[in-house]
């Protein structure tokens, strides 16, 4: 039996596909599953992560991106290839982009902030998740601390006018995510840029902050 195989068998068990499942429940099978690998090097285990991600399925997407997670001490920079090639090619919606991103794809850009002008070409793409992506890959290292070399602000006015609403939400949480280490710098591009950015880009990125700014910033 091979890795699908196994994974379908217990996903079968608590009723999938047929019957709804939590994320949770997928999450825990992906845990039980992982612990049977006994070849945990990175090279298997994404060989492993395309031959779910490559039946296009919802749950076997969500351990893919799991057991990518899970050898993150063994990332490099030649990941980026890896990861990149499953975003394109098999990341189709908002779920798949954020779970993907702000994770496995996150972690990598953290540990190799170097790689970020990569990210920026992902703006110009034609699937309205990757370009998500560039925004939604950048939280995870915000949220870490570890973006000391990665320009928020770049990707936020590369896909300022994205017509999207899903991008606007994208970016405008990320800028949500940013302002709360640099509140003021975050206000400061919201202030300058508030004429061309989008409502819903907008509503997102203040969020976090005081009640008073909140009403400005919305009153502009």
């Amino acid at each position: 039996m091979n890795i699908v195989e196994t994974v379908k068998l217990h996903l079968s068990d608590v009723g999938y596909p047929e019957a709804s499942v939590k994320t949770g429940q997928v999450r825990s099978i992906s845990a039980l599953v992982f612990k049977t690998i006994k070849n945990k090097d990175i090279s298997n285990v994404l060989s492993l992560c395309t031959q779910l991600l490559e039946e296009m399925d919802w749950a076997l997407g969500v351990i893919a991106y799991d057991w990518a997670f899970r050898v993150r001490k063994q990332y490099s920079k030649e990941t980026f290839s890896i990861f990149e090639h499953w975003l394109f090619h098999y990341v189709t919606d908002w779920n798949d982009c954020d779970d993907f991103c702000t994770h496995a794809f996150g972690e990598l850009l953290s540990q190799y902030n170097e790689l970020f002008e990569m990210t920026t070409k992902w703006v110009d793409h034609s699937n309205f998740a990757v370009r998500r992506a560039a925004a939604v890959v950048l939280i995870y290292p915000i949220n870490k601390n570890r973006y000391s070399s990665l320009n928020p602000f770049k990707v936020a006015d590369l896909l300022i006018k994205d017509e999207h609403d899903l991008v606007q939400k994208g970016y405008g949480w990320m800028l949500k995510v940013l302002s709360q280490k640099e509140p003021e710098l975050v206000i400061r591009y919201l202030k300058a840029k508030h004429i061309v950015m989008p409502r819903v880009a907008l509503r997102y990125a203040i969020e976090k902050l005081d009640d008073k700014t909140k009403r400005e910033l919305m009153s502009l």
